[in-house]
């Protein structure tokens, strides 16, 4: 007898016989695994803790991966992609805010100025950059891969062949020494 026959005798859909029936796991059996996974993988979050268990047999569906991780307090180790533009703690002066109050009617009479940093291909690069204030064109921009006043130069230096200088005020390029540029303020913003 087929097993399409035998199923269709006994009214059952012939998936049944084919049907592996899962092993249900306990919580602490899961949570050992789980251990077990996070001390060899210490930066994987609860989707890949997931499909790791997935892929030692255990299926357990993501939402129960963050209640565990919850209920048994299991932090996982976060990776930190952060790095220091602003070094607050100095003895440096620290410079007035020029650039408050003022509202700008027209182009290039107020530039303002930043780094930040960008990770590419597993590091980072920093950017300086020097945006009109009415327009919001960016009017001059540096790349580095170190943070220094050379940084702040060549982005008001590339500022100035683009656009006029504007009357005399430049927010901090977050430089370590003041910037000495003819008709430019260096500001704190």
């Amino acid at each position: 007898m087929s097993v399409a026959r035998g199923c269709d005798l006994m009214g059952l859909p012939r998936s049944t016989y084919y049907d592996v029936p899962s092993i249900p796991v306990d919580d602490p059996e899961i949570v050992s695994r789980f251990h077990a996974v996070c001390d060899e993988f210490e930066t994987y979050g609860y989707r890949r803790v997931g499909a790791a268990l997935r892929h030692q047999g255990i299926v357990v569906n993501s939402k129960k991966v963050r209640r565990l991780i919850r209920e048994h307090d299991l932090q996982l180790r976060r990776r930190t992609r952060f790095v220091a533009t602003t070094d607050s703690g100095h003895d440096l002066p620290v410079f007035p805010n020029l650039a408050r109050g003022m509202d700008p009617d027209g182009p290039n009479q107020l530039w303002v100025a930043d780094l930040t940093y960008v990770a590419v291909v597993g590091r980072f690069v920093y950017v300086a950059l020097v945006i009109d204030a009415w327009s919001r064109r960016i009017v001059g921009w540096a790349i580095s891969r170190s943070i220094d006043t050379r940084l702040a130069l060549a982005a008001l230096e590339g500022s100035h062949r683009i656009a006029a200088t504007p009357r005399g005020v430049c927010a901090s390029l977050g430089t370590r020494e003041p910037i000495r540029v003819d008709g430019l303020s260096q500001a704190a913003s």
